[in-house]
């Protein structure tokens, strides 16, 4: 399994890569729930040569049925982004956003699971580039063209990677649920038709994993925080959010303990549109 120095990159590291115009793709994957395309905030400033993802279109899948919200690219879709945005063999990939993680945790997770080894999510995202004093380029980007090669294996294929609604009925693994303690409470659904949580499944808000400037906790708070819901390092764990994005920030953060987690693709949007899957409102 990887640890911190393998899935995060400091803002201060990624200046010296650049600094030293050593060979290195960055992609711009700014999204939120409530303003899913970044297109224009990229357009307005971003870091010198990176690339701007749109989560929606090209880490997504609109046209699955019965997957949820955001379903999981087929690999040859994704090939073609990947290539689009100029990643190629032996090159490193840095991911960013500017909102807790969740555009750049997306990114990092499907590309990790298509198959490259080398993709890091920017410690504290944009806001830490910032803060550092990073240089800022506005404008489109337009990369040579990458020649990287994907697995074409579809993504839900993965036994250890992700999880299926059957599997997380069946109790096969410990589940966390990503989503704000009202949403996981049932007392507040902003997005889909059903409010409450899988039976059985324990909260821990993606953004719990992050510090106040949005970098990831050190690896004893975050121990702590797993410690608190029972999870060790022995159990099999799978994290479910809204619709499978969010929740690769505490899969990322229990990457950085060298800790493995699958992700519930479908997660909350596609269990809540199954009729007959059983529902819990209120705490644990």
């Amino acid at each position: 399994m990887p640890g911190r120095e393998d899935v995060l990159i400091s803002a201060t590291e990624l200046a010296e890569l650049l600094d030293a115009e050593a060979p290195v793709t960055i992609l711009d994957v700014r999204w939120r729930l409530d303003q899913p395309d970044g297109s224009d905030d990229h357009l307005n400033g971003h870091i010198p040569g990176a690339v701007y993802v749109a989560l929606e279109d090209d880490l997504s899948d609109a046209l699955l049925d019965g997957r949820g919200r955001h379903p999981l690219p087929r690999g040859t879709d994704l090939q073609d982004a990947a290539r689009r945005w100029g990643v190629s063999e032996g090159v490193p990939v840095v991911v960013y956003d500017d909102w807790n993680r969740v555009g750049s945790g997306r990114a990092w997770w499907v590309l990790t699971a298509a198959g490259l080894t080398d993709v890091r999510i920017l410690d504290g995202g944009l806001g830490a580039w910032r803060a550092a004093g990073g240089r800022m380029e506005t404008g489109p980007v337009q990369p040579q063209p990458g020649d990287v090669t994907l697995s074409q294996d579809d993504l839900y294929s993965g036994s250890r990677l992700t999880i299926t609604a059957q599997q997380a009925a069946d109790g096969v693994v410990t589940l966390l649920d990503a989503r704000p303690p009202e949403r996981y409470r049932g007392e507040n659904e902003p997005a889909d038709a059903v409010a409450g949580h899988i039976p059985g499944a324990k909260n821990l808000p993606f953004a719990a994993v992050l510090a106040d400037d949005g970098t990831f906790l050190d690896d004893d708070t975050l121990t702590a925080l797993l410690a608190d819901r029972d999870i060790n390092r022995h159990g099999q764990v799978g994290v479910y959010c809204g619709s499978g994005v969010s929740a690769t920030v505490p899969i990322a953060a229990m990457a950085v303990l060298g800790r493995h987690a699958a992700l519930f693709p479908g997660s909350w949007s596609q269990w809540s549109s199954e009729p007959d899957r059983p529902v819990t409102r209120g705490d644990e």
